[in-house]
């Protein structure tokens, strides 16, 4: 080991498809700079790999900067790595001691079938967010911002809540492989705006239908899908997401939903 390096034992998930069972393989990484990310490391990784000529190990990765939630990967056991707030591309090999043996899986749930490695299906997600995450009222030309007051106090929730980039991780470390805090967040950050509200109950009963439908189990309160988001998104919101579905529910059942 030479200044500023380390090197780690990795133990990655190999799966050729969603249809074959994958195993653990393991790699010898040797001078990793403790200044690289963790997907630079799996870069290098894939780079050896191919002068090998072996297959790369698959992993979803889009911009590297935290905002996209592509970096799905369970690290040691927790999705994103051990570190709070944070994403995988933004976990660096500094976060590691020399001689770490590191486990590296795909999230893990029933919904989230694996593609390939560590790479996974989420299109779960999406098709949650097209059941009702969208706002299609007409309303013209765009107004001024001050046209629409909007009480702070609601502004920072709603924007709180849209702070959630659908990584999954929330899913992946729920016992219950509950989606609930990903449709909570971005159920109610429309919800609580007056651009939102006219569709609210439809949305609702849509988007959580759809994430029923899709075989997310139900929040149990263990509080693990907060805790694990690189977003720190607070269960309050599921909180509300229950109190807006429960409104909606019986206005259905009186007819006026």
């Amino acid at each position: 080991m030479s200044e500023g390096t380390i090197s780690v034992k990795l133990k990655v998930w190999r799966q050729k498809n969603g249809q074959e069972s994958g195993h653990f393989e393991d790699y010898q990484m040797d001078d990793v700079s403790t200044s690289s990310s963790f997907l630079e490391m799996l870069d290098l990784l894939n780079e050896k790999l191919i002068d090998e000529d072996k297959d790369p190990v698959a992993f979803d990765h889009d911009c590297r900067e935290g905002i996209c939630g592509m970096c799905s990967l369970t690290i040691n056991g927790i999705p994103h790595g051990k570190n709070a707030l944070q994403t995988t591309c933004q976990l660096h090999m500094r976060s590691f001691q020399d001689g770490d043996t590191i486990t590296i899986e795909p999230f893990r749930a029933h919904p989230f079938p694996v593609i390939r490695d560590l790479a996974v299906d989420r299109t779960s997600f999406e098709r949650i967010m097209q059941s009702g995450g969208y706002v299609t009222q007409r309303i013209g030309a765009a107004q001024d911002a001050n046209a629409l007051p909007i009480g702070k106090e609601v502004a920072d929730r709603a924007m709180d809540a849209a702070a959630c980039i659908g990584c999954g991780a929330c899913v992946a470390v729920c016992p219950n492989a509950s989606a609930m805090l990903f449709t909570s967040a971005k159920m109610t950050q429309l919800n609580m705006l007056p651009q939102g509200r006219p569709e609210k109950d439809r949305r609702s009963l849509n988007m959580v239908a759809q994430m029923d439908a899709e075989g997310f189990g139900n929040c149990t309160n263990i509080g693990e899908c907060s805790a694990a988001c690189p977003k720190g998104i607070s269960m309050d919101f599921i909180a509300m997401m229950n109190r807006d579905y429960a409104v909606a529910r019986v206005k259905s059942f009186f007819g006026a939903a």
